[in-house]
């Protein structure tokens, strides 16, 4: 499990706005990741996505990693922001664009 933590790691240091989620940015496969999707998109951020439906090594240890049960997690400057209800009302309040 290490090893995989040290990838998340180099994720998060290397791009300053990752999404964890379920599927593609064209191709999300759940709603929770289509919906963070659309409102990064409507933001106009450029984010790097990881499939976690490709790896379940990935899948695992990613919630482990952030201690965060659910899928989309979403990272800005390497900190953990939340998942699809977080980064829901962050938008609606404004507060989300702050974060970039």
């Amino acid at each position: 499990m290490d090893k995989i933590f040290e990838e998340i790691i180099k994720d998060i240091e290397t791009h300053h706005i990752v999404l964890y989620m379920k599927g593609t940015r064209h191709l999300p496969q759940c709603g929770f990741s289509g919906k963070v999707v659309s409102i990064l998109n409507q933001l106009g951020v450029d984010f790097e996505i990881r499939d976690i439906l490709q790896d379940d090594r990935l899948r695992s240890a990613i919630k482990e990693f952030s201690n965060w049960p659910t899928l989309p997690q979403l990272y800005i400057g390497g900190k953990f922001i939340g998942g699809c209800d977080i980064v829901s009302e962050l938008f609606e309040l404004g507060e989300l664009k702050d974060l970039f």
